[in-house]
């Protein structure tokens, strides 16, 4: 079953990256560099899962996952996240305070990110 994803990381060359790699798997995915930019999309479509850097520069993905459990509480969330000033680790061992579908540590391979959206 396909699913709609969005995924929310302020490194462009992430974001392209995985997007590529999941279309050529045939997944429907877009992306946002920023907060703002992923809160539009949202606006415009449904979408199934979202994908979300825990460290960015205007909005940290915590309170992101906040906003979505609000109010888009039909989407599943996954929280990556490759560290900062404490380790990825740590970040994630905060999101995982919250009921998320599930946390990857970057980097993370394409197959580990699959098996995780194909619930």
């Amino acid at each position: 079953m396909n699913r709609k994803i969005l995924l929310i990381d302020d490194e462009i060359a992430f974001l392209d990256g995985i997007k590529q790699m999941l279309q050529l798997r045939n997944i429907e995915i877009s992306t946002a560099n920023s907060w703002q930019t992923a809160l539009s999309i949202l606006k415009l479509d449904k979408y199934d899962i979202v994908i979300t850097d825990i460290l960015m520069p205007a909005i940290d993905g915590i309170e992101v996952i906040e906003y979505l459990q609000t109010h888009f509480t039909d989407i599943k969330i996954i929280a990556i996240s490759g560290g900062g000033r404490i380790s990825a680790r740590d970040y994630l061992n905060i999101a995982s305070g919250f009921k998320l579908h599930g946390i990857l540590e970057k980097p993370f391979s394409i197959d580990e990110l699959i098996d995780m959206i194909n619930f």
